[in-house]
């Protein structure tokens, strides 16, 4: 994507051309469709070289917001950054280069969360530390037990 295309024309309409184009009705349709699978992968199956994953979720957040559902999202977001960054589930030993693993995660999960759920985000990347999951723990979509104690569905 380093020539720009994906800012190019009407994004939104590209974007949701390519999801009907796919059968489904909406972004998130076809995000849930696809559990645990990180952001920029969704952006490439839409279009490997005009489609951003920030413009996915950007598209998803539109569609959270519409159905009262940001929280949700919150956590299916968080779902796919420790895919990307925890392939194999939580770590067993937090060494240096788990620490960064799990940081990294838990930073790009901040970056993608809306103004009004960062300082629940906080907590809960907090909490993470604080209190690790088991190790290997990887959950597989936003309505994972855990996920739903530490980011329960209550709108802000």
């Amino acid at each position: 994507m380093s020539d720009g295309r994906a800012w190019q024309g009407n994004v939104k309409v590209r974007l949701y051309e390519r999801v009907r184009e796919r059968g489904y009705d909406s972004l998130t349709a076809f995000a849930e469709a696809r559990p645990a699978v990180p952001l920029y992968l969704l952006a490439e199956e839409l279009g490997e070289d005009d489609i951003a994953a920030v413009q996915v979720f950007s598209g998803l957040l539109a569609e959270a917001e519409r159905r009262n559902q940001v929280t949700r999202l919150v956590r299916d977001v968080l779902v796919r950054e420790l895919a990307e960054g925890l392939p194999n589930g939580w770590p067993t030993v937090m060494d240096d280069a788990n620490q960064f693993e799990v940081a990294m995660a838990l930073g790009r999960w901040s970056a993608y969360t809306p103004e009004t759920h960062k300082a629940r985000v906080r907590r809960v990347g907090d909490a993470l530390l604080a209190t690790p999951p088991p190790p290997g723990w990887r959950p597989l979509g936003p309505d994972d037990e855990l996920l739903l104690t530490l980011l329960p569905d209550e709108e802000v």
